[in-house]
């Protein structure tokens, strides 16, 4: 199927993905909350109640609907249920500060929040009490979704400031979800991601993993994150299979989840493999499973990371690349083709791709370039912010994701690093990335990550940060020797810290704005 016919096969709205499998397969599992399974009928009951509710609610069209909370069914339902009225959904972590809650309910102006507040939430429970949030009415029928999600929904108070945004004629061109950006590098963006967005994506993930309705896969990743929700929630459900909702990671929850569901497929990012590999142990026998696809994605894979799962899982380890504003998926390694380098694959179909050099022309085949894309998957802009829109997507549709990629003679991707994280010593380039993959690849380290800092003269120092396997011994004079014979002066790090864990968002993502602001106050 080309791109023309899978988008003309796409319905208007994603709604429509469980009430197909409701009517193909009404009985067949949708969701396993950890409790029970919800089958495909229930879904659609559940999603009808609270269609209902949210009427009652007083949630109109065009109207954003904020939901906090940690992956749990109240969350699939509510995303489903505000598409049904052509509400935006706006998807928060519990586990955001109260800071950061406030500036993402202020500026995306929600008419409603609804928390969701599980008992493997409790911060949750506290933002609702910290809004003044009512317990929900159960009484009606549609009560009933809020009572068997196994969830307290919370309701905040009314917005009567929201302004609906103008509802578009063409349902798959109306906004579906604003989602912001975790804010690595700076102050979260409001990214606008319309049902064609979505559905595109969720269609194309689902089609390139191969998924069937016997599928049973992993729904560790934060439905509140652009990966969690499109790739791994709508793509799943897309193909009509079962998503295990599990709303934290940790090594002994995948163990389990993997041994008593038999998951089929795994989807996540690279540091809670790496949590797997550190619970395991470097010895540890291969795992016994069902597995037929696992995939990483998030941040950067590092080669050795990739070669130690792949041991243990017993099969390929896939690899991809995507932002936010582009809903997110933009290459893929493919099933039948695994890699044995770390690439992040070809582009997804549908997607277009230039690699441009400093200059704004076109990059030599073979070198580093700034990586814009055009699709079916680009956002429609960031809300309430036409400058930055302008700036990141140009009059043709293309896309400027603010990532430095190399393409290979075959089509493949290999990502360099950010532009913005690029850092200029000495009169050379440093990327990140490769500073990151070398200390990745030391057996003491879980995970780094490397910032630059100003020094004299408007030169830029490199500041590694480094999070230590317990397993193993290891000083920073030991670190630093092992990068001098690994990595060119220029490029070796001025100082190497060690923290406990790394900050990191709810989706995996590290923060380096955080690590900025230690590397600058850190003893030079």
């Amino acid at each position: 199927m080309n791109t023309a016919q899978l988008l003309a096969s796409l319905p208007s709205r994603i709604s429509a993905i469980p009430r197909r499998w409701a009517e193909r397969a009404p009985d067949a599992p949708a969701l396993h909350d950890g409790t029970r399974h919800w089958r495909y009928a229930e879904l659609v009951a559940a999603i009808d109640q609270a269609v209902a509710l949210l009427r009652d609610l007083q949630l109109r069209p065009g109207d954003r609907l904020a939901v906090i909370g940690e992956n749990c069914v109240g969350q699939v339902v509510l995303t489903f249920a505000a598409a049904e009225l052509d509400a935006w959904i706006v998807h928060i972590n519990g586990r955001l500060s109260p800071r950061e809650v406030d500036v993402v309910l202020k500026h995306s102006g929600a008419r409603r929040t609804i928390y969701l507040a599980t008992p493997a939430s409790p911060e949750t429970a506290a933002h609702a009490e910290r809004k003044s949030a009512s317990a929900m009415a159960m009484a009606g029928d549609h009560g009933d979704a809020a009572a068997s999600s196994s969830a307290a929904w919370m309701v905040g108070p009314l917005n009567e400031h929201c302004q609906p945004e103008p509802v578009h004629a063409a349902s798959h061109e109306q906004v579906a979800a604003l989602l912001y950006t975790t804010g690595t590098t700076g102050a979260p963006k409001g990214v606008m991601l319309t049902h064609r967005n979505l559905l595109f994506v969720a269609a194309v993930s689902s089609t390139l993993r191969g998924l069937t309705p016997d599928d049973r896969a992993y729904g560790v990743l934060p439905i509140t994150h652009v990966y969690g929700l499109t790739s791994v929630m709508l793509g799943t459900l897309y193909a009509g299979a079962c998503l295990y909702l599990c709303p934290r990671f940790t090594p002994d929850g995948l163990l389990a989840a993997l041994r008593d569901h038999r998951l089929t497929i795994v989807q996540g990012v690279p540091a809670m493999y790496a949590r797997l590999l550190e619970k395991l142990g470097d010895t540890a026998a291969p795992l016994h499973t069902q597995l037929r696809f696992a995939y990483a994605g998030g941040s950067p894979l590092p080669p050795s990371l990739k070669a130690q799962v792949e041991r243990l899982l017993g099969l390929p380890l896939h690899n991809g690349y995507g932002l936010t504003e582009s809903a997110p998926t933009v290459s893929q390694t493919r099933l039948d083709q695994p890699r044995g380098d770390t690439s992040v694959g070809h582009l997804i179909p549908g997607v277009e791709a230039r690699l441009l050099s400093a200059d704004g022309n076109d990059a030599t085949p073979g070198d580093i370039g700034e990586l814009w894309i055009r699709g079916p998957n680009v956002m429609r802009g960031y809300y309430q912010q036409a400058e930055l829109t302008a700036a990141a997507i140009n009059a043709e549709g293309w896309l400027n994701t603010g990532d430095m990629v190399r393409q290979a003679p075959d089509g493949a991707l290999f990502i360099a690093g950010r532009t913005k994280e690029l850092i200029i010593r000495s009169g050379f380039n440093v990327y990140p990335l490769e500073v990151e993959t070398v200390l990745n690849a030391h057996p003491a380290v879980t995970q780094s990550a490397v910032v630059g800092r100003p020094a004299a003269d408007g030169d830029e120092e490199v500041v590694a940060f480094v999070e230590l396997d317990a397993r193993h011994t290891v000083s920073m004079q030991q670190l630093h020797s092992y990068l001098a014979e690994q990595l060119a002066p220029y490029k070796r790090p001025s100082a190497i810290i060690a923290l406990a864990t790394l900050p990191a968002a709810p989706s995996g993502k590290i923060l380096k704005n955080q690590l900025q602001q230690l590397a600058a106050t850190a003893t030079r």
